[in-house]
């Protein structure tokens, strides 16, 4: 060892000095580099675990994003199926209605064509009577003498029912 006092190296301080390097060594393993690397390790962990969070989050927002798109075409497809059958109910509606008029307007005109009807049998009957009562009274200035109205009035009314059936 005395090679290294001629280098100038104490040997005893030297020793403490490797001893009391070597202690703290020990002690800073132990106290700090091991707590620290702990310490990197958890917040590595949590690096770590947040990232995987994020990307689940990503892939969750990713398939809600799909799913209201999926939601919105089928509002959307509903909506015009809504839109398509109002559209059809109100042309239906409208054929009623088209319908309902046109068999009211009908109804119109069949009772009208009644009413015409009656009311041309009416003035015929009308018509009838007065011819046959003119008839009676040119028939007593002709012959001066009173005829039995209603036999006559029986026999003019079933020449003109003859007369109006050939003519029909």
């Amino acid at each position: 060892m005395e090679g290294l006092a001629d280098l100038g190296f104490d040997v005893p301080t030297l020793i403490a000095q490797v001893v009391n390097f070597a202690v703290l060594f020990v002690l800073l393993y132990m106290f700090a580099y091991k707590p620290i690397l702990q310490m990197l390790d958890g917040r590595s962990r949590k690096i770590k675990e947040s990232l995987e969070q994020a990307e689940v989050l990503k892939q969750q927002t990713a398939s809600a994003e799909e799913e209201i798109k999926k939601q919105l075409a089928l509002a959307g497809k509903e909506g015009q199926e809504r839109i398509e059958r109002a559209v059809q109910a109100g042309e239906e509606m409208k054929r009623k209605a088209e319908q309902e008029a046109r068999q009211e307007a009908e109804a119109l005109l069949a009772r009208a064509r009644s009413e015409i009807q009656r009311e041309r049998d009416e003035a015929i009957g009308e018509l009838r009577k007065e011819f046959a009562d003119i008839t009676i009274m040119a028939a007593e200035k002709v012959i001066e003498k009173s005829l039995d109205k209603q036999a006559h009035r029986e026999l003019i009314d079933r020449v003109l029912e003859e007369s109006s059936g050939l003519k029909r």
